[in-house]
């Protein structure tokens, strides 16, 4: 059967007559897996030397004919096991042509069905005995069912290496894009990516490592145009527009750059990840624009600085004092707050008497007035920056 070309002629009819996306196939196509599948599954049924064997050839003589196809042996369950790398080869090709793994399948069933029909037709033709034929029926049909998971299998082993070179390619110019110049970047290397070379873009950039958690951010965060990926560690991306609500991690950090052209994405991406790290230390969560770590950013670049300040403003104070770690806690919540007292005990739950008194005491303890913190004057902001930078950095991270 798997050398009659009117075999395999019908098999493919059947085949694209079931399946439309099948039959969008050149039909030379379908006739190189029906012949190399028909030729696999016989090859199961037929033992070496006998009639049908490929390697004896054509079967010929008066009481054989020209063609009488292989002689089906009492024990019919093969002795060998099947190949299946055809229908493993089937699966991918039809993955990477883009035929849904159903349309495939309703192909697949509808040839075999083709193929079964032909061999019973055939084995009644030479007076095999019906119960012989149950037995190869029921053995075959085992055969073409494991042939099936065969052709499954192939299928989703190429989607996954399909889906993760096309991955790995996206990533690449992503990275590019972040890490180095922009500019190397051809226009056909952007639109296999979605990306437009004159469109602006937020840069995003999270604090999510863990793929699978990076997977699910990344389908609310990613638009079209758009372009996300692990960057030093980091689910990262760049999107045409943020989406409406903030990430769908209730424990992610992510903060976002204002849209700009990609050539100057790469210095926002710096930006990103400086803010990243200080929102982190903030104890900070959810979506945050860049500008609005302005200052957080800023100062987190300058570490020996803010332990300078801090040990020359609060050097009187005892780290391992609980009071004195109450007072400086009391007085950044005070600047937090605009210097208000009630703001600032609603805050933290006490009186606003409690609040006067925490202060003064601080002041007795550090030596040192906060009363230029509030004035309105140029120095008087500067004043409150090295207090609050101070505060910030001795009493750590929250």
């Amino acid at each position: 059967m798997a050398g009659d070309p009117a075999v395999v002629d019908e098999v493919v009819a059947a085949a694209r007559a079931e399946s439309a996306e099948v039959a969008r196939l050149p039909p030379a196509e379908n006739r190189r897996h029906v012949e190399v599948m028909l030729a696999a599954g016989l090859a199961a049924f037929v033992r070496p030397g006998q009639p049908g064997d490929p390697e004896r050839g054509p079967e010929r003589g008066p009481e054989l004919g020209p063609d009488s196809g292989p002689e089906i042996h009492p024990q019919v369950r093969p002795d060998v096991d099947p190949d299946f790398e055809a229908a493993a080869l089937l699966g991918a090709d039809r993955a990477a042509q883009g035929v849904p793994i159903t349309a495939l399948l309703r192909g697949v069933q509808a040839g075999r069905s083709r193929a079964v029909q032909i061999a019973m037709e055939r084995a009644r033709a030479a007076g095999v005995p019906a119960e012989l034929m149950l037995e190869v029926l029921l053995e075959s049909d085992r055969y073409t069912g494991a042939l099936e998971i065969h052709v499954i299998t192939g299928y989703h082993d190429a989607e996954l290496e399909l889906a993760r070179t096309a991955r790995d390619a996206r990533t690449q110019v992503l990275r590019r894009l972040l890490l180095d110049d922009a500019r190397t970047l051809t226009a056909d290397e952007l639109a296999e990516t979605g990306l437009q070379p004159h469109g602006q873009y937020h840069c995003v950039v999270s604090d999510v490592t863990d793929p699978l958690r990076a997977r699910a951010m990344e389908r609310q965060l990613a638009t079209n145009p758009g372009l996300f990926g692990l960057v030093d560690g980091k689910l990262t991306g760049i999107a045409g527009r943020l989406p409406a609500s903030g990430p769908p991690d209730a424990q992610a950090l992510v903060v976002v750059a204002p849209q700009a052209p990609l050539d100057r994405i790469r210095p926002l991406y710096a930006l990103c990840l400086n803010a990243l790290g200080a929102a982190e230390e903030l104890g900070l969560r959810g979506l945050h624009h860049v500008t609005d770590l302005a200052g957080q950013s800023a100062l987190s670049t300058q570490p020996a600085m803010a332990d300078l300040l801090s040990r020359t403003l609060l050097g009187a104070l005892d780290p391992a004092d609980s009071f004195h770690r109450q007072l400086a806690a009391t007085v950044l919540a005070y600047l937090d707050h605009g210097q208000r007292f009630d703001r600032t005990a609603t805050a933290l739950h006490v009186h606003p008497n409690t609040i006067r008194y925490r202060l003064t005491r601080f002041e007795e303890t550090v030596g040192t007035s906060l009363e230029a913190v509030t004035v309105e004057s140029r120095a008087a902001v500067m004043d409150t920056l090295h207090w609050w930078w101070a505060l910030r950095t001795w009493l750590g991270p929250p």
